[in-house]
Order: C-alpha cells, then sequence, then structure tokens
C-alpha cells in the first residue's frame, strides 16, 4: 500500500499527540515485535514504535522493516528514535485519509 503526500501529511498531524506502544531493543526487530505491533494494529490504525539506543538500526530502518513484515502496514515517518506505522484497520477504519 502506498500512500500519497497529503494522506502522510494527515497520518502525521494525527500521530503527534500518540505515545509509543511497541519498543524495539538491542535484539531489533524479531517475532515478538512484529506480534506485538500486530495486536496493537487490532486497536489501532496509527501506532508509534521507540525504537531504543541499544537497537541495531534507526528508527527509519525499524519503520521499514516492521511495514515490510506486517501485511498492509505502511511507514509513515521517522523522526530521532520514533517511527510512525499506519494500517487501515480491514472491518471498521476509523481514520478517512484524505483523497
Amino acid at each position: 500500500m502506498e500512500i500519497t503526500p497529503k494522506q502522510r501529511a494527515h497520518l502525521k498531524s494525527l500521530a503527534h499527540h500518540l505515545k509509543a506502544v511497541v519498543f524495539v531493543g538491542k535484539e531489533g526487530i524479531t517475532d515478538q515485535t512484529v506480534r506485538s505491533v500486530e495486536e496493537a494494529f487490532n486497536t489501532r490504525e496509527l501506532l508509534k514504535v521507540k525504537i531504543l539506543e541499544a537497537a541495531p538500526m534507526s528508527a527509519r530502518e525499524g519503520a521499514a522493516a516492521l511495514a515490510e513484515r506486517i501485511e498492509g502496514a505502511v511507514a509513515v515517518q521517522a523522526i530521532g528514535r520514533v517511527a510512525v506505522i499506519y494500517r487501515r484497520h480491514p472491518d471498521k477504519p476509523e481514520i478517512q485519509l484524505p483523497g
């Protein structure tokens, strides 16, 4: 799934107030990390993921790796050690992306 720059800007504004719900540590992106993100996507469409200092990757690399391993997920942005990831809810989408 690809998103337009206008949609990306909309998602960034929605993510601004969110707190990180998943943390990536020194092991990097593990199967458990992917499961945690998928579980979090069951209740929300937009997530912040904190990439800790000990992690072997940057926030941009971590967001790309998670988006690659989770079907329908898109890396929205990475600032500092925080990444924002979006996946549309298959049944009840709450976020309406601009056309």
